[in-house]
């Protein structure tokens, strides 16, 4: 089987994770310059079978785009142009930093661990993953 990759997306940092090629479990990959990302998805696809992508998509709670969802949109579009072999799914992601600090602090991180972004940005990736293989059942 290939893996499954998310994208927790900022303007400066995005944060990866990817399933394991069983799509069993979610695992934090890497933060990347934002500026970097499509490059890093072609290499990284190149060397490993990817079979779909999730991003996150940014909303308000009461269901309104937030400031980067048009950039999300367009990086959406950007994707499946980019990667037509891939299935790309959109999840939304309220909530995921939030989740992502409180997971962190529940695992024990050392509170400058937890004030990094790309620490919280790669952890809000792997939260955007799971949720997306618990809503599949896989």
């Amino acid at each position: 089987m290939a893996r499954i990759l998310a994208i927790d997306y900022g303007n400066k940092r995005t944060g990866l994770a990817v399933t394991d090629p069983l799509q069993i479990i979610a695992n934090g990959l890497e933060t990347v310059p934002t500026h970097t990302l499509l490059t890093f998805l072609k290499n990284y696809i190149q060397k490993e079978a990817v079979e779909a992508i999730v991003v996150g998509m940014p909303k308000r709670l009461d269901n309104t785009p937030t400031d980067t969802t048009a950039a999300v949109t367009g990086l959406v579009r950007k994707l499946k142009t980019e990667f037509p072999a891939q299935q790309i799914h959109v999840v939304d992601e309220r909530f995921t930093s939030k989740i992502a600090f409180q997971t962190m602090l529940a695992g024990g991180l050392k509170k400058k661990d937890r004030q990094n972004k790309a620490t919280v940005d790669m952890v809000s990736a792997t939260i955007i993953l799971q949720s997306y293989l618990e809503s599949k059942g896989l």
